[in-house]
């Protein structure tokens, strides 16, 4: 059954690099009719592209370090290890970000891109959805400081081995998108290899 919604009204509550808005609205419930108007604030963040960078000949994967406001206060270090991400700009594909983001952010050239899935990254109180791929790099010679000044980035860049990676689940790696990407590249390895090393080169 496709249940529905009215918006009431739509403000914006606060306007600089990200937009929040705050939403009235009614929605059909579960058990019929109509809830009563309910006020919810939206941070409106755009959609984003991350990809896992991983080199197939060697087994290893690309990852970058960076400090990021939302992790203050938790109980690790600020200073994330993730993969490469960046918002869709206007006219931008998916695959033009990904693209984009892996040399901005670390120096590489992506040769092929699977796809991984779509999700919305915190559906409570955000928009954003995350479009997430693996590429294909050759990780000889990848690594240093990374970033654009103007974006006020300082990224620093390192590879690891994919099996090492792993094990940092759950310690090192604790945001969404490297874990995902990471254990949707332990199920799709091989047929990864067969597709872009198909001479095993």
């Amino acid at each position: 059954m496709e249940y529905r919604y009215r918006i009431i009204d739509r403000a914006i509550a606060y306007q600089g690099f990200f937009t929040l808005s705050e939403y009235r609205l009614q929605h059909e419930r579960f058990a019929g009719g109509w809830s009563d108007e309910i006020s919810r604030l939206c941070f409106e963040r755009g959609d984003a592209v991350a990809v896992l960078l991983w080199d197939p000949r060697r087994d290893a994967v690309v990852l970058v370090e960076q400090f990021r406001v939302g992790a203050l206060g938790r109980p690790y270090s600020p200073w994330l290890y993730e993969i490469v991400a960046g918002i869709t700009g206007p006219g931008e594909t998916r695959e033009e970000v990904a693209r984009r983001e892996a040399f901005e952010e670390a120096g590489c050239t992506v040769e092929a891109l699977a796809f991984v899935c779509e999700y919305l990254c915190s559906p409570g109180g955000t928009s954003e959805s995350t479009a997430l791929y693996v590429g294909c790099v050759d990780s000889h010679g990848v690594g240093g400081i990374h970033g654009l000044a103007h974006e006020h980035e300082d990224i620093r860049v390192f590879v690891v081995p994919r099996a090492e990676a792993m094990a940092m689940i759950g310690g090192r790696l604790n945001s969404a998108a490297v874990i995902i990407a990471l254990q949707w590249l332990a199920l799709n390895r091989e047929r990864l290899v067969a597709e872009w090393l198909p001479a095993g080169g």
